[in-house]
């Protein structure tokens, strides 16, 4: 049964796993990190559940999920000059686990955002709105942390969770600006940078006009 609650973790390279005592905590911490993700990921879909039920809309159009690799957990905290520990990574590392939450319009990003930290066990930690405040690139979504309480054979814990929300359009833009993330030294790419900005702008006043309509077809059913 314990074999069965690391599925899905993967191997963990040795020279990290080494750094780690006793042997096998690195792998349970990620398997913590799994289970975090599940709850809040579950908590999106009843909201969504319910408000299809109640009000006959689905605001959350996808859910995605992902844990970071062993590799990037430890390049992070050699940035940060962190000790490698699991204190460590409890503590300051705030985005191991991750969850992205595609939604239809704007307003549903900020609805659903405030539904689920209202829960009585969820704890926000912080918040980045990158809508009303893109990045200069023009990179726009709503960032939280949050903590979830997890419950083990043994123990309670409340594990941190990233939680990104962001409309198809913007979500769209992010995955193609990914692409460019580490080609920036390739000839021709500062074109291709700003046209990527251009793209977010029309994107923003496309998401703007996309809710207005929304609005418009919400009233004449009114």
């Amino acid at each position: 049964m314990i074999q069965k609650s690391f599925q899905g973790v993967g191997e963990i390279p040795k020279d990290i796993e080494k750094l780690f005592s006793p042997r096998g905590q690195f792998r349970e911490f990620l398997m913590m990190y799994q289970s975090a993700v599940k709850e809040v990921k579950t908590k999106f879909e009843i909201l969504n559940d319910d408000l299809s039920v109640t009000y006959n809309r689905n605001p959350i159009e996808a859910i995605k999920s992902r844990i970071k690799t062993p590799e990037s957990i430890i390049s992070k905290m050699q940035r940060k000059g962190l000790d490698i520990n699991m204190n460590s990574l409890m503590y300051y590392i705030e985005d191991v686990a991750g969850i992205r939450v595609i939604c239809s319009f704007i307003d549903d990003i900020y609805e659903v955002a405030n539904m689920l930290v209202s829960q009585d066990d969820i704890k926000l930690l912080s918040v980045k709105d990158y809508i009303k405040n893109p990045k200069p690139n023009g990179y726009r979504s709503y960032h939280m942390i949050v903590e979830v309480p997890v419950f083990f054979a043994n123990h309670r814990q409340n594990m941190k969770v990233e939680v990104q929300l962001r409309t198809i359009a913007m979500d769209f833009w992010a995955s193609l600006e990914h692409k460019m993330k580490y080609k920036k030294d390739i000839k021709g790419s500062d074109e291709i940078v700003k046209e990527l900005k251009r793209c977010a702008d029309n994107i923003a006043e496309l998401d703007k006009r996309m809710q207005d309509i929304n609005e418009g077809i919400q009233n004449l059913e009114k």
